[in-house]
């Protein structure tokens, strides 16, 4: 290549650059523009993690990929523009509805990535002092994506030249069809929404239905679906609009645990009975794991096959099921000792049998002759 070639490419003196020269400098121009801002963006991100409020990351957050796709996107295009140009004029308008359509992608991802990390910031950060429950962000965020996307989708096609008005014209139309088509569909989102609204578990609650066989902890709650991990560690699919028409019970909220065991002890220790109830319901009054502000009770219940039987009644401080268990333990075990410090045992059921003075004598007379038979037989 000579220099007046080199000349025609570069554009130098009177004549214009070529365009292969001009769609090489722009590509290599956004390349250089897409490194800096991304070191920039970088840098300003490690800076603000510095502050006390955490909505200046979620913007950062938010906007680094999108601004590096929008920066290739315009230096594409004007490529495209410039190679179109020289190779076909129809081909700029072509290029000019992409740039648009591209532009309307871009914004509708940088928003809906706002508002994921606006539900992450939200949910869990050091930088809030008082997070919102997942659910509730959760359910705010789907519907705000949900609108981000459908009001995007419009102004694409209204980009694109389409009528709106039509559009929405048809999707009332077509919605009713839907509607009777997948009726079992809207009925699981409506009930997925009403589970958002009234909130009656959240994630990581433990419900269970009375209803049917339903218990576990909830793992997710989704528009169709929720899923729920059973206690033998296998997930649990139950469709949303099976709350509607079901009965939960959520033990996760229970405020305190009912203690309610039955003790018996033997009929011969009925005298000190009185006592032993005194001092265990003494014993329960001044535990430091139950809640004496609540009802409690130790009282003789019944008169049981082979006991007296009593009951403890009393409410724990802890909601926690392993700490219960321990706490109950400990009532259980001071119960007992209580008792057999009064000389009384706990019972165990007996069966005491009558016989009358005849049967008995025959009784005896019949196990003698076994014996004489056993003593004959073992002799010979």
């Amino acid at each position: 290549m000579n220099w007046e070639t080199m000349q025609i490419y570069l554009g130098l003196g009177d004549t214009k650059m070529h365009w292969v020269v001009r769609v090489f400098l722009v590509v290599l121009s956004t390349l250089i523009a897409n490194f800096i801002a991304t070191r920039i963006l970088t840098r300003i991100d490690k800076q603000l993690e510095k502050t006390k409020t955490p909505w200046d990351n979620v913007l950062i957050h938010a906007a680094q990929k999108p601004i590096g796709v929008f920066i290739w996107l315009a230096g594409v295009t004007i490529a495209a523009e410039i190679s179109g140009t020289e190779i076909d004029s129809k081909f700029s308008s072509l290029i000019h509805s992409i740039r648009e359509v591209g532009v309307v992608i871009i914004l509708t991802w940088f928003v809906l990535r706002c508002i994921s990390e606006s539900e992450k910031t939200l949910t869990n950060s050091s930088k809030i002092t008082a997070n919102v429950d997942y659910t509730t962000a959760s359910a705010i965020s789907k519907l705000l994506r949900a609108s981000v996307v459908i009001t995007s989708a419009l102004v694409v096609l209204q980009t694109l030249g389409f009528s709106i008005s039509g559009v929405l014209a048809f999707g009332g139309i077509g919605g009713i069809a839907v509607g009777f088509a997948a009726k079992d569909l809207l009925a699981n989102f409506f009930g997925g929404l009403m589970v958002y609204l009234d909130r009656p578990f959240a994630i990581g609650d433990w419900i269970r239905s009375p209803d049917q066989n339903i218990e576990g902890t909830v793992e997710h709650i989704g528009w169709r679906q929720t899923r729920i991990r059973t206690f033998e560690k296998r997930p649990l699919y139950v469709p949303n609009s099976t709350f509607s028409l079901i009965s939960v019970e959520n033990p996760s909220r229970m405020t305190h645990r009912r203690l309610n065991e039955t003790i018996g002890v033997r009929y011969k220790d009925f005298n000190v009975l009185p006592t032993i109830l005194a001092d265990i319901k003494d014993m329960i009054s001044k535990h430091e794991d139950i809640d004496s502000n609540q009802t409690y009770m130790v009282n003789f219940n019944q008169f049981g096959p082979s006991s007296l039987d009593f009951f403890i009644y009393a409410y724990t401080k802890t909601v926690d099921w392993r700490t219960f268990h321990n706490v109950k333990e400990d009532v259980l075990f001071k119960a007992m000792k209580i008792i057999e410090s009064h000389n009384a045992e706990v019972a165990f059921p007996t069966h005491t049998v009558h016989m009358a003075n005849n049967s008995k004598m025959a009784l005896m007379s019949e196990q003698e002759g076994s014996s004489e038979q056993a003593s004959t037989t073992s002799s010979n």
